[in-house]
C-alpha cells in the first residue's frame, strides 16, 4: 500500500470515537519498543480532535491508521507534534511520514511564529523530522514550562531525565525555527551523512543511561542473579 491508499486530514469530534483505541495503541507501541512515554488520556485525546489539533489517518475503509497532535508551551511560543502513532500492519509504507508532514503544516497555519519541536527515540522519525527541515538540539533550547516537563512523570525514563537535571535523556531534541532555519534539503542531506552516528549515539545513550537508572540496575541484578543460579547448576 502508499499513502494514496489513506485519507489523512485534520481530526475532528466526528473522531473522537477513536479516541481509547489510540491511547492504547500509543501504550502498547512504547511497551514493545521497549521505550517511555508521556501518557495520556482518552479524554486529552479527545479535546485535541475537537479544537482541530490533531492529524488523523484512515483506510478508504474508515479503518482507523495513525495520529499524531499538537501541544502549545510559554504561551504559545513554543509547539511540539506529540504522540505520532501508527497501526503496526500499516508501518513502514509513508503513513508516519505523511502524517508527520500534515501535523507539521497544521502547526505552521495555527501558529506560525512558533518554533516547533518535538523529543524522539526513533531514528526513523529522526529522518522524517529531517525532511521537514527540523535540526537536532540539546535540552536547553526548547521550552523550560514546568508543565511540559511535568508530562514526562509517566515515562518509565523519568528518573533518567532528573539525574541528568533535563539536560539529557534517551531522546533526541529536534527544532525547526521559522525565523532562523536550514532549509528540509540542507537537513535532509545532513542527516544522511551523520545516520550512522546517530545510530549509534541513539545506542549508546541507552546503554549509558539505562545501565544506570534503576530498571537498568534491576535487570543487571537480576541477570546476574540467574547467571550464578545456572553455573551452580551446569557445575
Amino acid at each position: 500500500m502508499n499513502t494514496k491508499d489513506f485519507i489523512i486530514r485534520t481530526a475532528t469530534e466526528q473522531d473522537i470515537q477513536f479516541a481509547e483505541t489510540i491511547v492504547t495503541e500509543m501504550a502498547e507501541s512504547a511497551k514493545a519498543r521497549g521505550t517511555g512515554i508521556a501518557k495520556r488520556s482518552p479524554e486529552y485525546i479527545a479535546q485535541k480532535m475537537a479544537e482541530g489539533k490533531s492529524v488523523i489517518a484512515f483506510t478508504k475503509e474508515r479503518k482507523w491508521v495513525g495520529f499524531c497532535y499538537i501541544e502549545t508551551w510559554s504561551h504559545g511560543k513554543f509547539v511540539a507534534n506529540s504522540g505520532l502513532i501508527v497501526v503496526p500492519e500499516f508501518r513502514g509504507g509513508g503513513v508516519a511520514k505523511a502524517i508527520k508532514q500534515k501535523i507539521f503544516l497544521l502547526s505552521q497555519e495555527k501558529y506560525p511564529d512558533s518554533v516547533i519541536f518535538g523529543l524522539t527515540t526513533g531514528l526513523a522519525v529522526m529522518k522524517i523530522n529531517s525532511e521537514l527541515g527540523y535540526e537536532p538540539v540539546t535540552y536547553s533550547e526548547l521550552t523550560q514550562d514546568e508543565e511540559f516537563w511535568a508530562g514526562c512523570k509517566s515515562c518509565v525514563n523519568y528518573d533518567i531525565l532528573m539525574s541528568k537535571e533535563r539536560k539529557n535523556c534517551l531522546c533526541t531534541a529536534m527544532l525547526y525555527d521559522p525565523k532562523d532555519h536550514y532549509e528540509p534539503k540542507e537537513t535532509t542531506h545532513y542527516f544522511e551523512e551523520k545516520e550512522a552516528a546517530f545510530e549509534r549515539l541513539l545506542r549508546m545513550k541507552q546503554f549509558r543511561f539505562l545501565e544506570n537508572s534503576k530498571a537498568g540496575k534491576a535487570a543487571k541484578k537480576a541477570f546476574t542473579f540467574l547467571r550464578k543460579k545456572f553455573l551452580s547448576i551446569a557445575f
